[in-house]
This record gives C-alpha cells, structure tokens and sequence, in this order.
C-alpha cells in the first residue's frame, strides 16, 4: 500500500456527546481519515476537547482532521452562551458592497476569531467559505450563507476567510463545488436539478471556485447539472469531477463529498459511498453518527493510497500553528466595531 499514513477514505460523525463503546469499537477497526462534530456531540469546552482527543488516541494520529461546520448565521455548531454569536456571510457582503477592503477585513479577521474558538477546542478544519453565489430564484438553503451574486465579490470575501482560518491554524474547505446556488431544492431533502448552460455555469457559478482552486479541500454539491451529466449529482458523477471540478475548475486539492446521509442522494449509504469514490471524490463523509450506515461507509471506502494519499498529506501540511498571536478581546471589539459600523 502506497500511503503517508494509515487511514481509510471517509470521515465519519458520532451519535451524541461521548463515544459509546460500539462507536470506539468502529473507530478502531476502520481508522477513518477523520470525525465531523455537529451540535448533538457539544456540550462545553471541556467535554468536546475530551472527545476530540479520544477520537485522535483511537486512530493515533495526533493531526487527524476534527471538522466542524462553523460559518456564522444560520450554520454554526458552537452557539451562544458559551460561543459567541458570529454574523452570516451575507454581512460580509452587505459591507463589501459600501467599501471593498472594509468587507474583506470583517471577513478575514471574522475568520481569524473563529479559528481561534475552533483552536481551542483542538478541531483543526472548518467547513468553510461558501463559494456559492446567491441567485434571487433560487432554495433559500444558501440564501444569507453567500457573501454576493457576482463572482469577485465572492471569491474576493471567500479568500479573506480562507486567509483568515489558515491564519489561525485551522484548514478551510471550500463548498459547495462547482455551485449550489441555483439549486431550487434543498439538497437535504431531494436531488436539485440545474438546467443552465454549461457556458453560463462557467461564467458565473464556477468562477468562484476557479479564483479559489488553490485551496486544500472542498466539498461537492449534491446537485445535477444536466448541461453536464444528466443522471448524476457532482458528487457521483465522473464527469462531473474530471470535466468540470479537476480541469476547467483547476481544483487539484482533496475532495470530500457532502453528507452522504442527504435525500438528494439514493441506494444504500455502501451504494452511495462507493459512488462518489469511484466518481473521484477521495473521500466520503457520513455525519449523521448511525453506526450501521457508517458500517456501510467504512466497508466501501478504501484505504487512502496514491492520488488521494499524496492530496490528503498535501492537505494536512498545510496546517500551521499561528505565525502571530491573536488578543481575542481586543480582536473581538474590532470586530464588532467593523460589523456594527
């Protein structure tokens, strides 16, 4: 086997705030490339660095990727009381559009200040920028998570984040690419379907995510593009992934796949796992923590080896330790200061 390391292509969620034996048990045997946290596994501080340091201890590797989805607004699993409250991406976009540089230092130091929850919390990758744009005739379910309509505006805020989670040492990962936003359904109920003319697409959606190809991961969309590939979502689709994501995309950086958990998707979750894997997604993520579809997941899914080995490793390397360190109530009144102006 040709691998930096020992670990198998998916990344998996657990069901509540600790780990039950059987979920140790799982863990152990399937040595997953990482864990995703969502609000059912959060309590306090405290009792989530307990779980992401068991989850790295029984895979024993201490950079194992620990996501989390953390982008403020709607989408943010640490939630006040006991994390502060941060604004969605369409604030970002509202003051982009007074004055350019205001927008791009709201977004980045924003950044910067979730990082250093997520730091402290020892997860060390966020589910974020959305690089979706925002169409008017679209499903809300991107709605105020995208900074703008245009291309610029978006890649230029989602490179202030990205800059500004890598700043503090956490690994961004860009969605939902090539393009959510025209999805007039929610992808976590049903399988959009994009009839745009891959000209269009390719002017507009996929732009963003062009501007920002350099970046370590990504994440697929669940969504068909019928100009493309009539019969399969992104995330399933060769096509898709080859023509589209790793060519006139230019992504050459590691792809995870959405939640396979979705209803966009159909088949069993070893189906669905399969699918996306052998479309070119090097990972699958599963998220919902029921352990026998994560069985499922864990038996299609290869180990990592070659191509997906050396983008993984590529990935983890870019995790630095802060080069400065952040006065976070002093950041966080400048912040507020920058939102509220």
């Amino acid at each position: 086997m040709n691998s930096p390391f020992h670990a198998r292509a998916c990344i998996l969620g657990c069901a509540g705030p600790r780990l039950e034996p059987e979920e140790r048990e799982l863990f152990e045997s399937a040595q997953p490339f990482g864990f995703i946290l969502f609000a059912r596994n959060i309590e306090t501080p405290q009792q989530v660095r307990a779980l992401v340091g068991e989850f790295r201890t029984i895979v024993g590797r201490k950079d194992a990727p620990v996501l989390i989805d953390q982008e403020g607004g709607r989408v943010q699993r640490l939630k006040p009381p006991r994390w502060p409250d941060f604004p969605s991406a369409a604030t970002y976009g509202a003051i982009y559009l007074r004055d350019r540089a205001a927008g791009m230092a709201a977004a980045r130091l924003g950044a910067r200040l979730i990082a250093a929850e997520l730091a402290a919390l020892e997860i060390n990758v966020d589910c974020l920028p959305v690089a979706d744009l925002l169409h008017p005739d679209a499903h809300s379910i991107i709605g105020d998570r995208a900074y703008g309509s245009d291309p610029e505006s978006v890649s230029e805020l989602a490179r202030a984040v990205a800059e500004g989670l890598l700043a503090g040492g956490m690994l961004p990962v860009l969605k939902h690419i090539p393009g959510h936003g025209r999805a007039r359904a929610d992808s976590h109920e049903e399988l959009p379907v994009v009839g745009t003319p891959l000209a269009e697409l390719d002017r507009t959606d996929f732009e963003p995510f062009r501007r920002l190809a350099d970046l370590p991961i990504a994440m697929t969309a669940h969504v068909v593009y019928s100009a493309i590939d009539p019969e399969q979502p992104a995330t399933t689709s060769f096509k898709v992934i080859d023509e589209v994501i790793r060519e006139r995309i230019g992504f050459r950086g590691l792809l995870l796949s959405d939640d396979l958990s979705m209803k966009a998707l159909q088949g069993t979750l070893g189906a669905r796992a399969e699918a996306a894997l052998r479309a070119g997604c090097d990972i699958a993520l599963h998220c919902n923590g029921r352990l026998d579809e994560a069985r499922e997941v864990v038996a299609a899914a290869p180990w990592l080896a070659d191509e997906g080995a050396a983008r993984a490793k590529a990935a983890l390397e870019r995790l630095k330790r802060p080069v400065e360190a952040l006065n976070v109530a002093e950041a966080r009144d400048r912040f507020s200061a920058m939102i509220t102006a």
